[in-house]
């Protein structure tokens, strides 16, 4: 079983910024694939179905993103889900917007959500990474990543989101085709 996880921090307020482009394709994923709600608690919000034949539990943890590992650890505790079929998917400040990058392992780039993750199970999970820009001053990068995205960023994005999750099936079995398909789709 796949676990795929997208990150974001909960609230209305949250809704379309930035930081939160995990929980937009966790939504997305959730939507195209048909999957279901299976649990839904102040920590989590975890969704359950079938992505070409490969049984996945969709979660999207729901206290905050410095807190996103705990949520993450339960789920993989209780389905015994090993780390190499974690997938978790965030912002990257470092890639331009609409940029996507796929890797295992690797450093967290001061990514809290990823921190948090690392912190309870390690770094040797796989990342697809959705670039968001970087504001140009260091200062600036907590404001940024909490902001919603203008009416022209939401357009790139939005269209990037569709294409991810139209070839997400083919992501959990071929990274480079994954990659390769999105780079042909610009």
């Amino acid at each position: 079983m796949f676990l795929i996880c997208g990150l974001g921090n909960p609230g209305k307020e949250y809704i379309n910024t930035r930081h939160n482009i995990g929980f937009n394709l966790i939504d997305k994923i959730s939507s195209y694939y048909n999957f279901y709600p299976l649990k839904k608690d102040n920590k989590k919000e975890v969704f359950k179905g079938l992505i070409n034949h490969h049984p996945c539990l969709l979660i999207k943890p729901l206290n905050f993103m410095n807190l996103s590992g705990q949520p993450v650890q339960e789920i993989m505790s209780f389905y015994k889900i090993e780390k190499n079929k974690l997938y978790v998917i965030h912002d990257d400040i470092d890639l331009e917007l609409g940029k996507i990058k796929f890797k295992l392992g690797g450093g967290n780039g001061g990514h809290n959500g990823l921190s948090s993750i690392d912190e309870k199970i390690g770094n040797k999970y796989y990342r697809l990474r959705i670039g968001i820009d970087h504001p140009g001053i260091k200062d600036m990068v907590s404001n940024y990543v909490l902001n919603k995205f203008d009416k022209n960023e939401i357009n790139i994005i939005e269209e990037k989101l569709i294409k991810i999750t139209e070839n997400f099936e083919i992501l959990l079995s071929n990274s480079a085709l994954f990659l390769t398909n999105l780079a042909k789709e610009k």
